[in-house]
């Protein structure tokens, strides 16, 4: 039976952590015990006929807790940090005039700092420019354009893998539209705007064992390859309107299986990079919670995790 223990009125909970952490089963746990609603913080649970591939909640799961933000748009379509924040908050006062308690989970760390922090003054995304961008990658490469944002950007550039390629093409993009290096603009940033009242706290998921952490990835990986992962990514490949460049395909899993299916590499090859990225993503996910002053960690190894998740939820309602 949940408990009737609700928080402060200004207080939110977010549930955070590296992919394979556990989020899914630490956050069924905690709506066992509180009149809980999720809102997902997650960049690909957003799309729908994307299941497999993002671990999305199934429909046994989400008929137990109410949960926000899946399936709230086609492939083809993208979605700005800034439009997920305008959400979160429209969805997190619905949630408490219900009577209920809001709990933000999810691994896009992009999407909590829009939430807490505020969103930079940045210039919008210029369709045409990215084009542009694009097409000149497919002829020269991603690492030539990191290194014409090397000389244009070099803090930027010095964060960036020579292959990643949407946060070279918005540094780029930044760079012509404004004139300015992202980094000086994101210096200039100011934080926590005045439309949130909120408290953010976070209780983050994080592995006490970085190689115990991979062999989750590794299994997981493969579990989806036996869910029918290939399947689902193939029906995405045979639409006309849906390709690589598209934030949907470049999903971590999505685009490898993507590259399979147009002949560029085996599914081997497909699966090795699917995995490693996979890691990769991991890595920058527990980087950006390492940085966070404000959180209370919990082992995801941890056998007991899910109880450890129970009691720092309940410390926090009870303060």
């Amino acid at each position: 039976m949940p408990s009737s223990l609700a928080p402060a009125s200004d207080l939110v909970l977010c549930l955070a952590g590296p992919t394979a952490a556990g989020k899914s089963a630490s956050t069924l746990a905690l709506a066992e015990r509180w009149p809980l609603e999720i809102v997902n913080v997650d960049s690909a649970t957003i799309y729908r006929g994307m299941d497999i591939g993002t671990a999305k909640p199934s429909r046994d799961e989400q008929a137990r807790v109410p949960q926000h933000l899946l399936d709230i748009l086609d492939p083809v379509q993208s979605y700005s940090a800034a439009e997920f924040r305008t959400d979160a908050l429209r969805l997190i006062g619905e949630i408490r005039a219900r009577g209920r308690i809001p709990l933000l989970a999810g691994g896009t760390m992009m999407y909590y700092k829009a939430l807490r922090d505020g969103l930079d003054d940045l210039p919008q995304a210029d369709p045409a420019l990215r084009a542009e961008l694009e097409a000149r990658a497919a002829r020269l490469g991603w690492p030539a354009l990191h290194a014409e944002l090397a000389a244009l950007d070099p803090a930027t550039a010095a964060r960036l893998a020579p292959n990643d390629s949407q946060r070279i093409q918005r540094a780029l993009e930044i760079c012509q539209l404004s004139g300015q290096p992202m980094s000086a603009l994101l210096q200039r940033a100011h934080r926590k705007p005045d439309d949130d009242a909120n408290r953010y706290l976070t209780i983050s998921l994080e592995p006490s064992d970085r190689a115990a952490l991979h062999a989750r990835i590794e299994q997981r990986f493969d579990a989806m390859l036996r869910q029918g992962l290939i399947d689902e990514v193939r029906r995405l490949h045979a639409r006309p309107d849906l390709h690589p460049g598209l934030p949907s395909v470049r999903c971590v899993g999505y685009r490898q299986m993507w590259a399979h299916l147009d002949g560029e590499i085996d599914l081997d090859t497909a699966r090795e990079q699917g995995i490693a990225a996979t890691r990769q993503l991991a890595k920058r996910q527990i980087t950006w919670l390492r940085a966070q002053p404000e959180r209370v960690i919990v082992d995801c190894l941890a056998p007991d995790a899910v109880a450890r998740t129970i009691d720092a939820v309940a410390a926090a309602l009870a303060a």
